[in-house]
């Protein structure tokens, strides 16, 4: 088995470029996903490339290395429309998971479940993947295309993370079902990012739903529906939160039925929202 510690990104996109290696930074997805079959032979361990750490300003929005750990996410000093996020990275597995995941490792592995996604849909990430011969950049909803499908070519691996301005007065939540309260897959998620108008109403809303569908979904027919509404609208507006879930196709299995998950995305974006608008008490 080859082993690859490069200290220079350079160097690694050298690597991959001449290899097949498995790319390994927390290895919290990598060493559980080989199971019983065959390890591959060469692994690009890219844990020493301080070119992919961290959190800092980029122009107007924000960059995120891609081998910033979810403890570093909590950590940083983040505004709140980085909330969602936040709560998300709590939540990923217990403290040892916090310290060795990253965030590029979590939208690599594209888990339907997969914790950082939504949040990260609401902040319209998008995701910097290079070559050793170029660097391009998509939108993370386009990034994931399916169950454990990415649009990763050979020789690529994902750099950063890039978060674009949003609203100065945005607030996010994110809402987590399972089966207990902690170290759990989701049966249902909801991440929202919610920006007022100085009346107090909904200028601006983003709203994603997990595990309720192959990838991850942004609701665009729920944040046009939310736009002109005030916190006393949304109390009582029951119809609303279930009339615009069309773009999500949720599975049965052990954890919960279709109409379940469906029920539950509802109930998780409504509380999402009214949390948004409740700053004080989300």
């Amino acid at each position: 088995m080859g082993y690859h510690v490069p200290t220079s990104l350079g160097d690694a996109l050298e690597v991959l470029a001449g290899t097949k290696a498995k790319i390994i930074a927390g290895g919290t997805d990598v060493y559980p996903a080989m199971g019983d079959g065959p390890a591959p032979t060469e692994f690009l361990d890219i844990t020493r490339l301080d070119a992919l750490r961290g959190i800092t300003r980029a122009g107007s929005g924000w960059r995120i290395g891609a081998a910033t750990r979810w403890s570093d996410i909590l950590q940083a000093d983040l505004p709140p429309a980085f909330d969602g996020l936040k709560t998300a990275a709590r939540q990923v597995g217990g403290w040892q998971i916090q310290n060795a995941g990253t965030v590029a490792g979590n939208i690599c592995n594209a888990s339907p479940a997969a914790d950082g996604v939504p949040p990260l849909l609401t902040l319209d990430a998008e995701v910097e993947i290079s070559s050793a011969t170029a660097t391009r950049r998509i939108a993370l909803s386009q990034f994931i295309t399916g169950v454990r499908q990415t649009d990763l070519r050979p020789g690529e691996m994902v750099t950063a993370l890039h978060i674009p301005p949003f609203p100065e007065n945005s607030e996010s939540r994110f809402i987590k079902l399972g089966a207990r309260k902690y170290l759990v897959i989701s049966i249902a998620m909801v991440a929202a990012l919610v920006a007022l108008d100085e009346a107090g109403r909904i200028e601006q809303a983003r709203i994603a739903v997990g595990a309720c569908s192959a990838v991850a979904q942004r609701l665009p027919g729920l944040e046009a529906a939310l736009v002109g509404q005030s916190h006393a609208d949304l109390h009582g507006a029951s119809q609303l939160w279930s009339a615009h879930l069309d773009p999500l196709s949720p599975i049965a299995d052990v954890r919960g039925s279709e109409t379940y998950r469906i029920e539950a995305a509802a109930a998780l974006c409504h509380r999402a929202v009214l949390a948004c608008l409740e700053p004080d008490h989300g």
